[in-house]
């Protein structure tokens, strides 16, 4: 590991980009972290400083950060077709080939697909097709969606409305009419003393079950929800949670749309989070891993139901009226195509579920530690929440800003984690060894006693 030293990027002027979830005037004053090349599970900033990439990028480079199989899938299809839109009855291999793939991968019944450019877009897109399939068949009342606290879809209008996350809304004026929010299946904040995982998901399943008939169930459209919520926080649901959901939806006829963006594709060793969890969606959705985001690229997979009574009305008033103009763009497509196979041909999913324990047993065995108040997650993703009391859970004050001191001073250590809030992140790419996830949790524990220390600074 090298010894980190002050980037130069911190000379720079970075006044005309506005960083994502970034404090805009601190960023202004200190300047951005210049990332210049990747290598397998690392990246190197421009002084040649090496970090172990333990969120993957933003949860999805599942093959690292220099695999030559993509980039030549992209120059190959660059050269061979660098643009063609699907648009008017128009299409290219790339797009139909993966379409047919992803038929085959998701669960059973899903065999439609409508290709965007993000999750988000492609969230924004489940709240329109659901719209229109609905006025299709004639249901014009039935349009409501239901999330969830503290999950996570995306960041258009529509897509940030389905989010659960105060900085999403704030200040945006979101969320739009039409979206309501049920309770965040996070059992170690949110169960009441005593009560079990089982109990736990009963009683939210009966909240759910309440807010329906409360709005009214000829009202409701969808509910959406990630099998493993991850933005949020990594929380993973509580045993029987998606059977008790679903039955709900299920008795008021309720869609079912999966949000897999971050749990698709391997990430919790199984191929779908779905097929962890045990849902059976009527909608899901895919993106990240789907290229290991590198190309833009994400998948609306619908049922044949919603297939029918979508085209069926376009057949009536002469189209469909949705689409963009990188909708199944020919390179992504290609790449994702490429990526998929390596995934496959490698035995990423299983290595997933096979090196889990491997980075839930190393997060675990830190639990002791005075500031840790919960270790979670499933798969390759995990999380720890720290705390300012272990026995009442009592948060750090916010203006602390704890998380964001532990996710500088990992950096310091060679390690790129995500703070949320206090809580840290942690989802590095498949093809990581457990030798490297060793190397990962060791810069982890490194800072973790590095904060203790500091808390006990500001504690005075």
């Amino acid at each position: 590991m090298n010894e980190h030293k002050p980037n130069s990027a911190a000379a720079r002027d970075v006044r005309h980009v506005l960083h994502p979830y970034t404090d805009a005037r601190r960023h202004e004053e200190r300047g951005p972290t210049l990332m210049e090349r990747g290598e397998g599970i690392y990246v190197f900033d421009d002084d040649g400083n090496r970090y172990i990439e333990g969120l993957a990028g933003l949860w999805s480079v599942a093959v690292g950060f220099s695999e030559q199989r993509l980039v030549d899938a992209a120059t190959r299809q660059m050269q061979r077709l660098p643009y063609s839109h699907i648009f008017s009855h128009k299409a290219h291999a790339p797009s139909i080939d993966l379409a047919e793939k992803l038929a085959e991968m998701t669960p059973e019944g899903l065999n439609h697909v409508f290709f965007t450019n993000s999750g988000s877009e492609a969230n924004d897109t489940v709240v329109k097709l659901v719209r229109y399939y609905n006025n299709a068949i004639g249901r014009p009342e039935k349009k409501k969606f239901i999330g969830r606290i503290r999950g996570y879809h995306g960041i258009t209008v529509a897509s940030g409305s389905l989010t659960g996350l105060p900085l999403n809304h704030q200040d945006f004026d979101l969320p739009i009419a039409g979206v309501l929010h049920v309770g965040c299946p996070h059992h170690y904040r949110y169960a009441r003393d005593g009560e079990s995982e089982e109990d736990f998901a009963t009683r939210l399943a009966e909240e759910l079950d309440q807010a329906i008939l409360a709005e009214g169930p000829e009202t409701i459209a969808a509910f959406i929800g990630e099998p493993l919520m991850a933005a949020g926080g990594v929380l993973p649901p509580p045993a029987t949670y998606w059977q008790k959901i679903q039955a709900v939806c299920r008795k008021h006829d309720i869609l079912v749309v999966a949000d897999e963006v971050i749990t698709g594709f391997g990430r919790l060793g199984t191929t779908f989070g779905s097929d962890y969890y045990g849902i059976e969606p009527d909608v899901m959705v895919l993106s990240k891993q789907i290229t290991s985001s590198y190309q833009p690229l994400a998948a609306v997979m619908i049922s044949d139901a919603l297939y029918e009574g979508v085209a069926d009305n376009s057949a009536r008033i002469g189209g469909f009226g949705h689409g963009f103009t990188g909708s199944g763009h020919p390179v992504a497509t290609a790449v994702a195509l490429e990526n998929l196979k390596i995934i496959e041909e490698r035995g990423l999913v299983q290595r997933a579920a096979d090196l889990s324990p491997v980075l839930l047993n190393g997060l675990a065995a830190m639990s002791d530690h005075a500031l840790v108040g919960e270790v979670r997650g499933a798969g390759l993703i995990a999380a720890v929440e720290l705390v300012a009391d272990k026995e009442t859970k009592a948060p750090f004050d916010p203006a602390m800003k704890l998380g964001m001191f532990v996710y500088e001073q990992a950096q310091k250590n060679g390690l790129v984690v995500r703070a949320i809030g206090d809580t840290i992140a942690f989802c590095p790419p498949l093809i990581i060894s457990e030798e490297q996830i060793g190397d990962m949790l060791g810069c982890f524990e490194k800072t973790l006693r590095e904060t203790e220390t500091w808390v006990a600074q500001q504690r005075g």
